[in-house]
């Protein structure tokens, strides 16, 4: 089984002041883009293949995926859409690896066996 990696969107995004504000579902494609190598190389302590979801809320919905890359776009709040998923994840046994640099966030996926790993993890 795949360990999945869950992405932050909104956080990641948000890590580097590069004008993301202005075009929030822009940025997002791009973010989406930059995940697709990591699907099959993984990224730093976490060997590929992984199944990379990328989790979305707001302004950056609308996003498609593309092969390597899932988008889960959250019906709310995506800090809640992804303890779900990391939930489900422990619940079935699966490794799951949330990119986030929030630290609320961090704790309430370590409470589902989740690993997390900042930003730069993906994000040079």
């Amino acid at each position: 089984m795949l360990t999945l990696l869950v992405v932050d969107g909104a956080n990641v995004v948000g890590s580097v002041p590069d004008g993301w504000w202005r075009d929030r579902r822009g940025a997002a494609e791009r973010l989406r883009d930059r995940l697709v190598p990591c699907a099959s190389g993984g990224v730093a302590g976490y060997p590929g293949p992984l199944e990379v979801v990328l989790v979305l809320e707001g302004r950056a919905r609308g996003v498609e995926p593309v092969p390597g890359v899932g988008v889960d776009e959250a019906a709310g709040s995506g800090d809640d859409r992804i303890v779900e998923l990391a939930a489900e994840a422990g619940a079935a046994g699966r490794r799951c690896v949330v990119v986030t640099a929030d630290r609320e966030l961090r704790r309430r996926v370590a409470e589902h066996g989740a690993e997390t790993v900042g930003p730069r993890a993906v994000r040079p």
